[in-house]
């Protein structure tokens, strides 16, 4: 998971499913601004649900969140 955000080059925020009933369940829109980087990417990997989706990851680049004109422009090279 942390390879993954260091290669996204987004904020730690962006890799997270703000939508999904299992951040609001558990709180997280006030929680992870006092957690740490670490504390953050550790949570993302106990639950696939909380990553935002869809996610594409090949050896040069990772793409989160369908954004058609980016991962058009992305993909094709």
């Amino acid at each position: 998971m942390k390879a993954w955000f260091e290669k996204s080059g987004l904020p730690l925020k962006k890799m997270f499913n703000t939508s999904g009933n299992a951040y609001k369940d558990l709180g997280l829109k006030d929680r992870l601004p006092k957690m740490s980087e670490a504390e953050q990417i550790a949570l993302l990997a106990t639950d696939g649900m909380l990553v935002k989706r869809p996610i594409v990851v090949r050896d040069d680049l990772v793409l989160v969140g369908f954004k058609e004109d980016e991962w058009a422009e992305k993909l094709k090279k």
